[in-house]
């Protein structure tokens, strides 16, 4: 079988598989740790493996790259892209930063190396909440999904410019959606990922990221959940909670670059040690910067 061949060559090369929670399950089933970005690439940086070989899209891999500068870190699909992290680039946000040098660049980790090293600190979706708290009374620019930067906006009410970015996928979630939803399943809580638009994030009995999502519902009595987010969080969703019914808020919540990666991908990456991601060590250091100021403030 080739999840077999997959696990004697990882053995053999000393590596270490990750798999973001959007991968398909058999995905999931086959790596060593699976996760949220930022938390797999800790996680990663922190063991002794040679090889990290990681299920997910490119950013996600430059950031392991910049938490492991000496192990080799593959991509097992080149063509894994996040369309977020497209939205905005280094001159972009040069020329930002140039029109407005009073602003603090707050940067989603969903970015590329390149714009993480020209910004102040990264958060992630778990912890932008009490980071942008720490800058709340300076002005900020908060990069590159405009929901998420929106929503804390909305609660707070800081000086927050917002960059026009988003996910493809939570950013056309609708209202309605949410309103049918609770209908046909009165008892069920909403969970939502806070890249979701406003209007839909205020519907929400829980809004967090995707594991804060999964420890939500494990930690919850309830026994029914409306979940609005990637539905690849559905396969860990139910295995720790067999005894729990999920409901994905709508069958278009899947990531097109999450389900590209399949077996034979991971096991042609590793095997031939193909699709290595590098980052230039001037960017790596000054985007390890921002993400070690944000690991100091969480």
């Amino acid at each position: 079988m080739l999840q077999d061949d997959i696990l004697a060559l990882k053995r053999a090369k000393h590596a270490v598989i990750l798999a973001h929670y959007y991968q398909d399950a058999e995905i999931q089933d086959i790596a060593d740790y699976v996760g949220d970005s930022l938390e797999l690439s800790r996680i990663a940086a922190k063991t002794d493996a040679e090889i990290i070989v990681f299920c997910g899209v490119n950013f996600m891999a430059e950031t392991a790259k910049i938490l492991s500068p000496d192990k080799k870190v593959l991509l097992p699909v080149k063509e894994a892209k996040c369309p977020m992290a497209m939205m905005i680039n280094k001159d972009e946000l040069i020329a930002y930063k140039q029109a407005h040098p009073d602003r603090k660049i707050i940067c989603y980790v969903n970015s590329y190396a390149e714009v993480k090293a020209l910004s102040d600190v990264c958060v992630t979706s778990s912890n932008a909440e009490k980071i942008i708290s720490a800058f709340k009374d300076q002005k900020m620019l908060y990069i590159p999904d405009k929901n998420l930067g929106n929503y804390l906006k909305d609660k707070y009410h800081y000086d927050i410019d917002l960059w026009p970015g988003f996910c493809c996928i939570h950013n056309r979630l609708k209202v309605k959606q949410v309103d049918q939803m609770k209908s046909q399943y009165p008892n069920a809580l909403f969970l939502v990922h806070p890249e979701a638009p406003l209007a839909v994030v205020k519907k929400a009995d829980y809004v967090g990221s995707t594991k804060g999502i999964l420890q939500y519902a494990t930690a919850s009595d309830a026994k029914e959940f409306i979940i609005g987010t990637e539905k690849g969080i559905l396969h860990p969703l139910q295995k720790a909670n067999p005894d729990k019914i999920f409901h994905i808020l709508t069958p278009d919540l899947a990531c097109f670059d999450m389900k590209l990666t399949t077996l034979e991908d991971v096991y042609l990456s590793l095997r031939d040690e193909k699709y290595e991601i590098t980052v230039p060590e001037d960017v790596r250091l000054k985007a390890y910067e921002a993400l070690h100021k944000m690991l100091e403030m969480s």
